[in-house]
């Protein structure tokens, strides 16, 4: 099982179940969710892997910007 892989299945679905998730403890939670349902026989250190490797990308592709995902209206609704 090649860890890069899993990882690169998990950000190619992020969009999807990752929906609306802004901070990155939330993502990391979503990821170790993700691995349980789909991929539960990796090892402890292997799950790590993905998860640090998963948020190494998402992190590059700007996932967590203010605007990813269109909803940068209420960046000024706090009042």
């Amino acid at each position: 099982m090649d860890l890069k892989s899993i990882a690169h299945e998990i950000c190619d679905q992020a969009d999807d179940f990752l929906a609306g998730v802004r901070k990155r403890d939330e993502a990391r939670a979503g990821i170790a969710e993700y691995l349980t349902l789909h991929h539960a026989k990796l090892s402890p250190v292997d799950r790590k892997a993905v998860i640090d490797r998963s948020m190494r990308i998402l992190e590059n592709e700007g996932f967590f910007d203010a605007d990813a995902g269109g909803e940068s209206e209420d960046a000024g609704e706090e009042e």
